[in-house]
């Protein structure tokens, strides 16, 4: 009984860590997006 107890608890703290993960990855990406935007488009102008 204990194991079990222990797997569904560590597949919950798995699950957290997934979504901080994904959490992070998703505003990097919403920052440096606009950055990458605004890179573009003065390459764009300058050819």
């Amino acid at each position: 009984m204990m194991l079990r107890s222990e797997q569904g608890a560590t597949a919950v703290e798995y699950g957290l860590m997934v979504a901080l993960i994904a959490i992070v990855i998703i505003v990097a990406v919403t920052l440096l997006g606009g950055n990458l935007q605004n890179l573009f488009n003065t390459v764009a102008t300058s050819v």
